[in-house]
């Protein structure tokens, strides 16, 4: 079986970790590497790769401007050095990335905001404007707001949830290994490094060890999570060697690591999640012209869309159903009943003159609909 290649990818969401993007000793970013990794992430801009980097760092970054250096932090103190640590994260990959003439855009989000249908939706309509736009999305776990106690290892898997929500065909872990090992290299010296992990069953789960110790403390347990998320969600993911200069350019030039493959039915399970599990709470009614463009597989633009019946919020189950009352599909509302009305019949550059807002050009996007058995494609 043919390992993937970085160089095949379209969307990417690569995740940075507090170990090598600060020095521990001085609480300042590590520059020199941070610009090698710019450089990297502008050449796979120029070869058409749409980039987001989920970047950990903001409470590393404040200890020593806040006196924090030497001590086990409370939760309090956790969530006050992110606050400041924050502005000094999204300085340095702004410095970093404006080098290239690349705009960096800073989104703090939490767990919470990709498993909620409603944030879901909204944070995924920003970082596709954003990549469209041309920006480079930086994302960190809002960490200054957490209700619970913060634990390093999270953005291993929110960067998974980022990849999910924004249909990435690959994740990178930046590392301080260079991948999985059937047993933990610095006490077996018999372990063997695995190139290709096909599927991730028990015995592979095993294999995540022990944290390691240090400011990246989620270790390989919280990589193999984040793999099982990305992966299911067809998306291939790989663990590579960080701390080298250029790391992504060593990676794509076939430097050793750890891919993960992709479900092969990773994406249709979320569809066949859509069409079979969730039950409508209203239906959208289009016109002929509408119908012909889902079932060639674009998205549901309100212009096609005749009657919206029921009540709904965004995120919500809707049905798709022709003149004829035949349901042709089903998908997740981006907009709630009382505002599809409104903008129902109108074009797209309509919506915010209509509203006063616009969440998207689209009234169901096309990662959120699923065609149902029976009904013609294009």
């Amino acid at each position: 079986m043919i390992l993937p290649s970085l160089l095949s990818a379209r969307k990417l969401v690569v995740k940075i970790g507090s170990a090598l993007l600060v020095d521990p000793d001085r609480a300042e970013p590590r520059l020199e590497w941070l610009a090698s990794v710019a450089a990297d992430i502008a050449s796979l801009r120029a070869r058409g790769v749409q980039v987001i980097v989920v970047s950990s760092g903001a409470i590393s970054l404040a200890r020593r401007q806040l006196g924090l250096m030497h001590k086990r932090l409370r939760l309090d103190e956790k969530q006050a050095a992110a606050a400041v640590g924050q502005i000094r994260l999204a300085q340095a990959w702004s410095e970093a990335l404006s080098a290239h003439k690349i705009i960096a855009a800073q989104l703090l989000l939490t767990l919470e905001d990709s498993e909620d249908r409603q944030r879901y939706l909204n944070a995924r309509e920003t970082l596709n404007t954003l990549l469209a736009l041309g920006a480079v999305p930086v994302i960190n776990e809002n960490d200054s707001v957490a209700t619970a106690e913060i634990r390093y290892g999270d953005n291993d898997r929110l960067a998974a949830r980022v990849a999910e929500m924004v249909q990435a065909d690959q994740l990178v872990l930046l590392s301080d290994i260079d991948g999985l090992y059937t047993a933990d290299p610095r006490r077996d010296a018999n372990a063997q490094h695995l190139p290709m992990i096909a599927q991730i069953t028990p015995e592979i789960e095993a294999m995540g060890g022990d944290p390691l110790p240090g400011l990246s403390s989620g270790g390989m347990r919280t990589k193999l999570v984040a793999a099982r998320i990305a992966t299911q969600a067809g998306c291939a993911m790989a663990i590579a060697l960080g701390h080298r200069p250029h790391p992504l350019q060593a990676l794509a030039e076939g430097a050793r690591c750890s891919w993960f493959l992709p479900a092969p039915e990773g994406r249709s399970a979320r569809k066949r999640w859509i069409a079979g599990t969730l039950a409508p709470l209203g239906v959208m009614v289009v016109d002929e012209g509408a119908a012909r463009a889902l079932t060639a597989g674009r998205s549901l633009l309100p212009a096609g869309v005749r009657s919206v019946e029921g009540e709904f919020n965004l995120g919500d189950p809707v049905a798709v159903r022709d003149g004829a009352g035949r349901e042709l599909a089903r998908g997740l509302a981006a907009y709630a009943a009382c505002d599809a009305r409104k903008i129902a019949g109108h074009r797209s550059d309509e919506i915010e003159a209509l509203l006063g807002w616009s969440a998207g050009d689209e009234l169901i996007h096309r990662d959120d609909l699923a065609l149902l058995a029976g009904t013609p494609t294009a």
